[in-house]
C-alpha cells in the first residue's frame, strides 16, 4: 500500500561493519518485503537501538509501525527520522497520513496537502488524497473536499476507492442541502422539483408528474417544467406503450416554447419524435436549428446526422458525425453512424477507420446506447442491424 515510502538501511548503515547490525537490517529487510511487518519491526526496533543515528531506520519504522496501525510510534519515528535528515524523502506525507488516522485533522492536513500536491508516487498521491477528504470532513471545510474529490476523479477515474468517498463527499453535501432546503422552503417550487427529480430518478412516474404539475401551479412561468414533463411523459410511454403519454410529452415539449422559446433540449426532443414517426423533413429542420444554435450539443448532431443519412443525404451527414465523434470519443452510435456515411459517399478508408471504431467501443460495451436514469436528453440508438 505505501512501499513507495519505505526507505531501506543501505550502505550507510552497515559501514561499522556490525555484524549484529547487518543481520537486523538484511532479517528486516527480508520480513518487509515477506510482508511480515511485525517481524520487520521487531528487527528494526533493534537495529535503531544499534545505530539509533541513521534517519533511514527511523524512516522505515515509521513506516512499519504505520502498516501495523501503530500511528502514535510511526508520528514518533517519522519525527526522529525529521530530526536527524531534514531533506529525507516521503517523511512530510507519512506524518500526514499518520495524524489523520489520529483524528488530528489540522496537524494533518498541510502536510497531506503537500503529499497530495507534489508527490510523484501515484499510490501515495492517493492516499494522501483519500485522508485529505477524510480531514476536510471532520473540519466542517466541505468546499475543499468536494475540490479534492473532483481532483481525485480526475486523477484516479476508475479507482473503487476513490469512487466510493467520492461519491460519500457529493453525496452528503447533496444530502445536507436538500435537508436545508426543506428546513428553510419546504412549500417553494425548488423543494417541489427536488421532489420530482427524485421521483423521476425512481421512475415512480405518476408521481413525478403530480409534483412537477403542482409547480405550474405556482409558477406557471418556471422554465424547464413542462420540458421535465415531457421527458416523465416519455419515459412513462416506455413503460407503458400507451399513445396518450406520447402525446402529452408533445404537447409539454411544445408547452416549453411558451415559457422558453430558445430551449434546445425541447426542440430535440421533438425533433427526435419526428424522425421517429418518419417525418424526416420536420425532422431534419428541427435538428438542423438545434445545431446550429448549439454547435457543441453532441446528439442533436448524432440524431441530425441519422436524418440525413434516412433522407439519402449522405454527404451532408459526414460534417456533423464527425464533430460528434470528436466532441465524444466514446459514443458508438456516432462512430457508426459516420461509418455509414462515408461508405455512402465512397470514402472507403475513412469508413473502415470508423466501423473498426464503433466494433471496438462496441464490444467493450462503452455504448452511448445505454442511457441513464439521469439522462437530459432521449440518448441516440443503435437500429436492430448495427447490434448484430
Amino acid at each position: 500500500m505505501l512501499s513507495s515510502v519505505c526507505v531501506l538501511v543501505g550502505p550507510a548503515a552497515q559501514a561499522n561493519g556490525q555484524t549484529e547490525a547487518e543481520r537486523y537490517a538484511v532479517m528486516g529487510q527480508k520480513a518487509l518485503a515477506e510482508g511480515q511487518f511485525a517481524e520487520a519491526r521487531n528487527n528494526y526496533e533493534q537495529l535503531a537501538k544499534l545505530q539509533p543515528g541513521i534517519a533511514e531506520v527511523h524512516a522505515t519504522l515509521a513506516l512499519i509501525h504505520f502498516r501495523l496501525r501503530e500511528y502514535e510510534n510511526a508520528v514518533s519515528e517519522v519525527r526522529s527520522a525529521q530530526r536527524l535528515n531534514p531533506s529525507l524523502p516521503r517523511l512530510t506525507s507519512l506524518m500526514g497520513l499518520s495524524l489523520a488516522e489520529m483524528g488530528q485533522f489540522s496537524d494533518a492536513v498541510p502536510r497531506l496537502e503537500k503529499g497530495f500536491k507534489y508527490t510523484p508516487e501515484p499510490e501515495v498521491r492517493r492516499m494522501c488524497g483519500l485522508q485529505l477528504l477524510r480531514a476536510y470532513t471532520g473540519l466542517g471545510r466541505d468546499a475543499d473536499a468536494v475540490t479534492t474529490s473532483l481532483e481525485l476523479n480526475k486523477l484516479y477515474p476508475d479507482d473503487p476507492e476513490v469512487i466510493y468517498n467520492t461519491g460519500r463527499i457529493y453525496g452528503n453535501i447533496a444530502f445536507n442541502m436538500m435537508g436545508k432546503l426543506h428546513d428553510k422552503a419546504p412549500n417553494s417550487v425548488w423543494m417541489w422539483q427536488a421532489q420530482g427529480t427524485s421521483d423521476e430518478g425512481q421512475k415512480e412516474y405518476d408521481s413525478a408528474i403530480n409534483d412537477y404539475n403542482h409547480i405550474l401551479t405556482l409558477e406557471p412561468e418556471h422554465q424547464g417544467i413542462h420540458y421535465r414533463l415531457g421527458r416523465v411523459y416519455l419515459a412513462r410511454f416506455e413503460q407503458s406503450h400507451k399513445a396518450d403519454d406520447r402525446e402529452a410529452a408533445k404537447r409539454e415539449f411544445v408547452s416549453e416554447f411558451g415559457v422558453d422559446p430558445a430551449n434546445g433540449d425541447a426542440t430535440y426532443e421533438l425533433a427526435q419524435m419526428n424522425a421517429d414517426e418518419n417525418k424526416l423533413d420536420d425532422a431534419r429542420r428541427q435538428f438542423e436549428g438545434v445545431a446550429a444554435r448549439f454547435p457543441d450539443f453532441e446528439q442533436a448532431l448524432v440524431g441530425l446526422g441519422g436524418v440525413y443519412l434516412e433522407s439519402k443525404m449522405a454527404g451532408m451527414a459526414v460534417a456533423p458525425l464527425e464533430r460528434a465523434t470528436k466532441l465524444d470519443p466514446a459514443d458508438e452510435v456516432a462512430w457508426y453512424r459516420l461509418a455509414q456515411a462515408e461508405r455512402a459517399v465512397g470514402n472507403r478508408e475513412a469508413a473502415l477507420k470508423a466501423d473498426e471504431t464503433f466494433r471496438t467501443l462496441h464490444a467493450a460495451g462503452n455504448s452511448a446506447n445505454k442511457p441513464g436514469a439521469a439522462e437530459d436528453v432521449t440518448p441516440q440508438v443503435l437500429g436492430p442491424l448495427a447490434q448484430r
